[in-house]
């Protein structure tokens, strides 16, 4: 008889993290944009170039931004582990030790804590340590390069629709227009995240398009007020 793997939602977290913050900022982000824009001077070509600047320099700043973030954890797990590993070959006995008190911790007994420790120790000592005792595994470790591809092409993809927006949309409802398609498409993120990530719908729709609908009414008022002082 074959079962079923459970299906849990955390080693979803490092990319489904990534992938919607960059489609969210990538789509709320240029459609603020292009709605400042359009409400203060309603020209198609300016419009269209605001949201291809918006569009491109979004992506490469999530991109960098994602990547030098992430390094930056890679960084301090690696010298975490070097220390680790110096101490396991100078202090074996402690470090065995400690182990046992992990699990002692965690509700073992002080004889099973020991021997848990010990068949961890002899079976992968640093391995052990990483997951017990720094909270490093293949879920949480730290991967810059896969954050920053995928926090580039997220945001890209989701900067393309206010972008699409602007080129067919008629120029003297364009704010109606971005604003429409915007919240659509948030709600559909916001509920495609949560069916990923296992949580609320309603909740994630609720706060991604009231924050969103802040965000570009702001913007709105904004372009409208200085270009009308401006004109």
């Amino acid at each position: 008889m074959h079962h079923k793997l459970e299906k849990h939602y955390v080693n979803r977290v490092g990319w489904l993290r990534a992938a919607v913050l960059g489609a969210n900022d990538g789509l709320l982000s240029t459609t603020s944009i292009v709605i400042g824009v359009a409400a203060a001077e309603p020209e198609r070509h300016i419009i269209i170039l605001a949201a291809l600047a918006g569009m491109i320099a979004g992506a490469m700043s999530m991109a960098a931004g994602e990547y030098v973030s992430v390094s930056s954890q890679e960084d301090t797990e690696k010298a975490d582990l070097i220390r680790e590993e110096r101490e396991l070959e100078q202090m074996p006995e402690i470090e065995l030790r400690e182990l046992a008190k992990i699990y002692e911790r965690r509700g073992c007994s002080k004889e099973t804590a020991m021997k848990v420790a010990t068949e961890l120790t002899e079976h992968d000592a640093l391995g052990a340590h990483a997951r017990d005792e720094l909270g490093i595994n293949e879920i949480t470790q730290a991967k810059p390069l896969q954050a920053a591809v995928a926090s580039f092409g997220s945001f890209a993809v989701g900067a393309l629709l206010p972008f699409t927006v602007s080129l067919l949309a008629p120029i003297h409802q364009m704010v109606y227009f971005q604003y429409g398609f915007s919240i659509i498409f948030l709600m559909l993120l916001g509920a495609i995240s949560a069916k990923t990530g296992g949580s609320s719908i309603k909740i994630a729709v609720l706060r991604i398009c009231f924050w969103g609908t802040v965000a570009m009414g702001i913007t709105a008022f904004v372009g409208r007020v200085f270009g009308v002082n401006i004109g």
